[in-house]
């Protein structure tokens, strides 16, 4: 039923037209979250309009589409979604738009022997590949080769832009790595709310632990939250983090119970995992966010980091 009512409303805005509903001189896209309209913007320029259907805070596992939502995507020059079951809410209306209109899943172009597969969604992958910089280079570049088709004769600048913000990329890789290699061995565990950290534990050499699965739809019983209580404790972690996107409750049980036993856990700040920063701040972008990540991370575990920063520019009170 829902399915009816929801192709329903999508025919009805295509019978109106394919208006774009950005300015005329400019390639209209939409992109479903944050990280995905960074790259474009980065990429496209001042060719593109872009707008992003997630804002901060917002969880793209939970995430359905709008009213508005359906009318932006319908009208726009280009869509571009992550997939790999990240919009899972969305999947379906994505698929089904494709066949009418210029729709990517730029995630998707991540070779499946980069992928990071999962027991609990067999035939599915781990999606936040956006956590290793080498790994959202190749999605810069779906970026950059979906922009170039629905725009062809832009492809120069696109090429352009797109090799300055992998220059950028590469960048913040190698000081991600030099920061990162400051944790002392025995600290390398990263404790968050769910499990969206698994290629940044990859690309970095830490045990990463979520309470919740790679999608917060999942649930965390009270013997999960016993278990890591214990773990904390027996191994003597001292700090563990919030997301940006995800509630805190379960975190903030997990301080609680440690306490209970006797063991000090601190929260050793809030990270971005399923969004960004807000928008307008160099953490709303995706530089900013994983400058972010891996300077707190690593400051709350003992590493050495700049004060504010890869280049000064984080927020103060990090």
């Amino acid at each position: 039923m829902l399915r009816r009512g929801v192709l329903g409303l999508f025919a009805g805005v295509l019978a109106l037209g394919a208006v774009p509903a950005l300015a005329a001189e400019r390639l209209g896209v939409v992109a479903t979250t944050g990280m995905i309209a960074d790259a474009a913007r980065q990429v496209g320029g001042d060719l593109v309009e872009v707008r992003a259907l997630m804002g901060p805070g917002v969880d793209p596992h939970a995430y359905r589409q709008t009213r508005s939502d359906i009318v932006a995507m319908t009208r726009a020059d280009l869509v571009l979604w992550h997939g790999l079951y990240l919009e899972a809410q969305m999947e379906e209306f994505l698929l089904d738009l494709k066949e009418k209109r210029a729709v990517v899943a730029v995630g998707e172009t991540v070779p499946e022997a980069q992928l990071i597969a999962h027991e609990d969604y067999q035939g599915k992958f781990d999606p936040h590949v956006w956590m290793d910089p080498e790994l959202w280079a190749i999605v810069v570049e779906s970026v950059r080769d979906a922009l170039t088709e629905a725009a062809p004769e832009n492809a120069d600048a696109f090429e352009m832009n797109a090799a300055t913000h992998l220059a950028d990329l590469e960048r913040l890789s190698e000081y991600s790595d030099r920061i990162m290699a400051t944790v002392p061995e025995p600290a390398r565990v990263l404790l968050t709310a769910h499990d969206a950290f698994g290629y940044f534990g990859e690309a970095y050499g830490f045990e990463v632990i979520g309470i919740q699965g790679i999608s917060t739809e999942s649930e965390a019983g009270l013997n999960r939250i016993s278990e890591l209580v214990d773990m904390l404790v027996e191994r003597e972690i001292g700090a563990v983090f919030v997301e940006s996107s995800v509630s805190d409750r379960n975190i903030r049980a997990l301080v609680e119970g440690a306490a209970a036993q006797g063991h000090e856990v601190q929260i050793g700040g809030e990270l971005y995992s399923d969004a960004m920063g807000a928008d307008g701040t160099y953490e709303g972008t995706w530089i900013g966010m994983i400058d972010h990540n891996v300077t707190t991370i690593a400051g709350a575990l003992g590493g050495e980091v700049p004060e504010r920063g890869m280049d000064g520019r984080l927020s103060a009170g990090l």
